[in-house]
């Protein structure tokens, strides 16, 4: 009960004059004014030999200083929070899920036959004809449209393992 009317009688007679010094050290901001004023007030119930036998205001005052000077210091020490102003203004398409997307499309493509993918590679990657696909891979123009044909069949169904097609 004594640490309770001694806090109490500490808030009473310096509470007032302690908050208009933290709002002076937080810049306005009364909740982080009120926040210095708690603060002090339970370094003060913590320690009350720091107060025995000397006048408390100017212990009380030095302690709210040293709270605000280590409040400003941690928030400089990390990056600034952002509100949800902040995060309404981003992007909400981002590249991580047509990242995952391709890295999926590219194991498909790996779990192809190698004449397949070939095919694939040619003519979808590189956008090349079936005539300019036939000359580079040096097959027939007919056997590139019929390898077309079966690479984009298992090219599905291995999409569709992987949950990516329908």
């Amino acid at each position: 009960m004594a640490d309770e009317a001694f806090v109490r009688a500490l808030y009473a007679e310096h509470g007032g004059a302690l908050l208009r010094y933290s709002l002076h050290l937080a810049g306005g901001d009364r909740q982080r004014a009120e926040d210095l004023v708690q603060e002090t007030i339970v370094r003060a119930w913590r320690h009350p030999e720091a107060l025995a036998g000397r006048p408390a205001r100017p212990w009380l005052f030095a302690v709210a200083r040293n709270l605000a000077v280590d409040s400003y210091r941690a928030r400089q020490a990390r990056p600034p929070e952002t509100g949800q102003a902040a995060l309404e203004v981003m992007p909400a398409d981002d590249d991580v899920d047509r990242t995952l997307e391709s890295w999926a499309v590219a194991e498909a493509l790996a779990s192809l036959r190698p004449d397949h993918r070939r095919v694939i590679v040619e003519t979808y990657y590189r956008g090349r004809s079936v005539a300019e696909a036939a000359a580079t891979l040096g097959i027939p123009a007919g056997t590139v449209k019929s390898r077309t044909f079966y690479a984009l069949k298992a090219l599905k169904l291995a999409l569709q393992e992987r949950g990516l097609a329908p």
